[in-house]
């Protein structure tokens, strides 16, 4: 804890953002950070509130109310090892996660809860400046070879942990670049790419090996993901070379939207939009679609559904709507009947400031167009009672559409893979794995382990980082018969 007082002495300051009509120009992050004496201050918010919440509430554990004081007495060193202790990649979570401990927060119960992700970011950025996040290789080699099929932030927590205590590890990824969803599924604007580059460099001095361009199946991926893979390893051959192998893909089936029209040139998922776009602004082609001076709808509330409609106002779109099928969520959450549980409650994004028309409990009915080409969408007012959903009676109306974007979240990871391993599946297309017990992360096949969106399902970066690191810990474990690898 900071200050006895703080949290009655100081209010919660945010990070600051640069202005829309200037960010809307360019792909760079533009969020301000805190200053090193305004990280300070929010650190002695924290209270000495005997059960710090905000511990469970973080999917990683950070040691929140010890990392608070330590910024508060100026301890910035200290404050990273105890913030790397837990998690691996902090500038990743600082700058995109959704601030699940915020909502756990003591003080939050009845004032503004403290900053922790804004004093997280803070934390890390200055540990890099200072040259004190550096590589941790591990003195003594296992012998042992571990495979990593994806290169999200599942695998890159995984490739890490398993690294540092001395194994050698290969990180399988199909696109060209590292980084998975985290990379080509988050747009720039929201984080800049250098910083899973930094990573990478800092994991290879760690001895981690990355292999780019391949994909392990035995089948092509479906259409709905571009497949950017030159190479294909076949499962058998992977398991002959390693030793163990986890799988920690990430869940890019998108749920699609089966109406008449659905075929209409202009109707694309959201990652079919988001991911050229990423790959634009690194200096490959073109994104081939377009927002600009066009009529957008973006289908799906969400982040992603929140990443395009960010993209499109970069592209001069003249006009974006969001629509999303469930009712309008509260403007404030009512605390004593939610904390410290994560709130459904209306959230304002940054690309929604930048301008974006919004409605709920909206039903799409179908697409029309003219010559192949989507024109407008015949959407229809829907009722909620009992969590059933009903249309109601005449309530059809029509909106321009020259571009629409289905941002509905993420059914399951890529079926191929698992289909190739012979991997068992839970109901909802995952690989079937338990977290916890001898077997942990361990699939129906022998070593092969699942981690990440892969096992789970859609999810954050912050889960897909715990889930590397747990699974890393039972990988070490069923190798070595022991593992010295936090959960």
């Amino acid at each position: 804890m900071g200050k006895v007082t703080g949290f009655m002495e100081f209010e919660r300051v945010d990070e600051t953002y640069e202005a829309p009509a200037k960010r809307l120009h360019h792909y760079k992050e533009f969020i301000v950070a805190l200053t090193d004496e305004e990280a300070k201050v929010q650190g002695a918010r924290c209270m000495d509130c005997g059960i710090p919440f905000c511990n469970n509430g973080c999917p990683v554990n950070n040691i929140i109310p010890d990392f608070n004081d330590l910024v508060f007495h100026n301890d910035w060193k200290n404050a990273l090892e105890v913030l790397q202790s837990t998690n691996n990649f902090p500038e990743f979570t600082g700058r995109i996660c959704p601030a699940p401990c915020e909502s756990a927060c003591t003080l939050g119960i009845n004032r503004a809860p403290v900053g922790i992700k804004s004093i997280e970011h803070a934390i890390i950025d200055k540990g890099w400046e200072n040259g004190w996040v550096k590589p941790q290789p591990s003195k003594v080699k296992t012998g042992k070879k571990v495979a990593i099929v994806g290169g999200g932030p599942a695998g890159m927590a995984a490739a890490q942990q398993l690294a540092r205590v001395g194994h050698d590890v290969t990180v399988f990824e199909k696109n060209d670049r590292v980084g998975g969803l985290l990379r080509y599924g988050i747009p720039d604007f929201k984080m800049e790419k250098w910083l899973i580059d930094r990573r990478v460099e800092q994991m290879q001095a760690e001895g981690v090996k990355f292999e780019t361009g391949v994909f392990i199946g035995k089948e092509s991926i479906g259409v709905e993901v571009k497949n950017y893979a030159t190479k294909t390893i076949s499962p058998d051959q992977l398991m002959k070379d390693f030793d163990a192998v986890v799988i920690t893909g990430g869940a890019e089936q998108p749920r699609d939207l089966p109406v008449p029209g659905r075929e209409l040139a202009g109707v694309h998922y959201a990652l079919e939009f988001l991911i050229p776009q990423n790959k634009e602004n690194a200096g490959d082609f073109k994104n081939e679609i377009r927002a600009s001076d066009k009529h957008v709808v973006v289908i799906g509330g969400g982040d992603t559904g929140s990443d395009c409609v960010g993209t499109s106002n970069r592209h001069g779109a003249k006009q974006v709507t969001q629509f999303e099928l469930l009712p309008q969520p509260p403007e404030e959450e009512n605390k004593p009947l939610v904390w410290p549980y994560w709130p459904t409650k209306l959230r304002i994004s940054s690309s929604h400031e930048e301008g974006c028309e919004r409605d709920w409990s909206v039903g799409t009915k179908r697409f029309e167009g003219k010559n192949g080409k989507v024109e407008k969408l015949i959407g229809v007012r829907l009722e909620w009672k009992d969590g059933k959903m009903s249309e109601v009676l005449n309530s059809e109306f029509e909106i321009k559409a020259d571009l629409v974007l289905l941002a509905m979240g993420f059914v399951s990871p890529v079926q191929q893979v698992l289909k190739a391993f012979g991997i068992e599946k839970d109901a909802r297309g995952n690989a079937k794995a338990t977290v916890d017990g001898q077997n942990a992360y361990q699939t129906n096949v022998p070593k092969v382990f699942a981690a990440g969106d892969m096992r789970r399902g859609q999810s954050l970066v912050v889960w897909a980082i715990r889930e590397g690191r747990q699974c890393a810990q039972a990988v070490d474990q069923y190798l070595m018969g022991s593992s010295v690898l936090p959960r």
